[in-house]
């Protein structure tokens, strides 16, 4: 299992390292860079609570980066369709350069970290991880 921690906190580590540049490029803290891509990767989660619950950032830290970046003009505010008092977090256009290039710093940290894995054992990795979330989702419901 310490192993396992360890691997979790070097992998996000490292992203973090390779982020670095591209947020010092742009003038984003990478907090703020996180929620935009956050938002802009999972469309179904797009609320300040869903990047709080979800991505487990500090609310105040979500809400000062929001605000932030709703300022810059990165993410605009709208009403939920059928619940007005709850407000999505949308990309706007000048979010779409920054989250296509913060896509390929992703999908390049993801091809070195695959690097020397053959293709069958990253699909089997990636089929344990999607039974584990379904396992994760049943004892969930269970807490509930």
């Amino acid at each position: 299992m310490k192993a396992s921690i360890k691997n979790a906190c070097n992998l996000l580590q490292i992203y973090s390292e390779r982020c670095k540049p591209l947020c010092k490029e742009i003038g984003m803290p990478q907090t703020a860079f996180d929620i935009l891509m956050f938002l802009a990767n999972n469309p179904e989660f797009d609320t300040a609570r869903d990047i709080v619950e979800t991505r487990y950032i500090k609310a105040n830290l979500v809400s000062v980066n929001v605000e932030s970046l709703v300022r810059e003009g990165y993410l605009k505010r709208e009403e939920s369709p059928g619940d007005r008092r709850k407000i999505r977090l949308v990309c706007t256009e000048k979010a779409w350069p920054v989250v296509e290039r913060g896509r390929q710093l992703q999908t390049h940290f993801m091809d070195e970290l695959f690097q020397n894995v053959d293709g069958r054992l990253k699909d089997d990795f990636f089929q344990v991880l999607g039974i584990m979330e379904a396992n994760l989702k049943v004892m969930q419901e269970g807490r509930e």
